[in-house]
């Protein structure tokens, strides 16, 4: 097998991967982990913890599948070289779904929030009236759009480290809300809630659902070497951010939490308004990383990757359809939750699995590995199947 050169002359550093790396991972699953504790009990962080560890050893497995042949050099790819030309389609298929319904739940969020900032807001234009959240909702796809133009990685780190310190913003703000503004952490919230668990498995899966973006990332690196500690730090790094935040809101709210942390917080309050504010600047970091691979993939399929100003229009459809996707289902606990179950736990868990297991099956390596890989992907089926019945049933009956 040919294998990638280890080392380029140009590319992105080490820490601008890692920002690009946490940037990925650290989501709006953020504002969603409060609520999933809140779902599943107290003892459901033992499968947020879990759940971090399978995705990270699945993330290697990828980078794994990858040095196996120089050519190889995305998600799909790595499908093709598993399983053919079935293999690239089922690939692509789960991968950009994943993504795109990402990207719609972006927009969610940013009308949400925008409406808690500005209740009772309308817009009109030409006659129309547009409400409050629809129309905040466009105007974020507005803001984000020229960041989807960006096509170097290098330049996206710059944007990934405004995301990487929006995380860290926003949980320190949930924080002093409970300490400081009179909220208190005084909700005891109970040990498991059986029926919360599929909920929980889905949304915490949603949380650690970078493997989309890792090829991607891995590509463009100066030093591929270091993909491996980049993974380490990356998850090591979210799996505190998530864990303290879960916590933090569970024991503010305990099972009166609401699909985003943010929608809790006391109106007035500095801190509910850095929270909020530091949301809405959060998704506007990440967008760009996210729809990159799905953008890519169309200029390639259309071969205009080099045409600049039809790069720019298919950028912009893309972006035009996830706004009429987020006004037209603007349920944000349960699209994120389906997006974990049925994509997540798939993109993260069963593909990296699976194809690891087809590209090394005659390796002397795949000893222990392929049970380790048989137990992954009898999880990840469980969270696909209990996790998307109970977040499609959900979203059917709030419709």
């Amino acid at each position: 097998m040919e294998t990638h050169s280890s080392v380029s002359k140009s590319g992105t550093t080490f820490f601008r991967t890692c920002f690009n790396g946490v940037n990925a991972l650290s989501g709006v699953g953020i504002l969603s982990i409060p609520y999933a504790l809140s779902q599943g009990g107290w003892i459901s962080m033992i499968l947020l913890l879990l759940i971090a560890v399978i995705c990270c050893y699945t993330g290697i497995l990828l980078r794994r599948c990858m040095d196996s042949n120089s050519l190889v050099e995305t998600y799909p790819d790595i499908g093709a070289l598993a399983f053919g030309r079935r293999g690239r389609l089922v690939v692509a298929l789960f991968m950009y779904m994943e993504l795109y319904l990402v990207a719609v739940d972006f927009l969610i969020l940013e009308g949400d929030n925008l409406e808690k900032l500005f209740p009772k807001t309308e817009f009109h234009l030409r006659g129309l009236r547009i409400g409050g959240k629809q129309g905040f909702v466009l105007i974020a796809s507005l803001v984000v759009l020229p960041t989807t133009w960006l096509r170097s990685m290098s330049m996206l780190a710059y944007v990934a480290l405004g995301g990487v310190l929006a995380s860290l913003v926003l949980v320190g703000s949930v924080f002093w809300a409970g300490a400081v503004d009179g909220v208190g952490f005084r909700e005891k919230g109970v040990a498991v809630n059986w029926g919360g668990i599929p909920i929980a498995m889905s949304l915490y899966a949603f949380c650690f659902s970078g493997h989309s973006v890792f090829p991607t990332v891995y590509t463009s690196m100066k030093d591929r070497t270091k993909f491996s500690k980049v993974l380490y730090i990356c998850f090591a790094l979210c799996t505190v951010n998530y864990g303290l935040m879960a916590i933090f809101g569970y024991m503010m709210y305990g099972q009166s939490l609401k699909s985003q942390v943010t929608l809790n917080l006391p109106s007035g309050k500095i801190s509910s308004k850095i929270a909020i504010y530091t949301t809405l600047i959060n998704p506007l970091t990440k967008y760009a990383l996210l729809v990159t691979p799905i953008a890519e993939a169309f200029e390639d399929w259309f071969q205009v990757s080099k045409v600049r100003c039809f790069s720019f229009l298919v950028r912009t459809i893309l972006v035009i359809s996830t706004v009429v996707v987020a006004l037209a289902v603007p349920f944000f606990a349960y699209i994120v939750a389906l997006t974990g179950s049925f994509l997540s736990s798939t993109a993260t868990m069963l593909l990296p699995c699976l194809c690891y297991i087809k590209i090394f099956k005659s390796s002397k390596r795949l000893g222990i590995e392929l049970a380790i890989c048989v137990v992954i992907i009898g999880i990840g089926l469980m969270v696909a199947t209990v996790g998307t019945y109970s977040s499609l049933k959900q979203i059917i009956q709030s419709l």
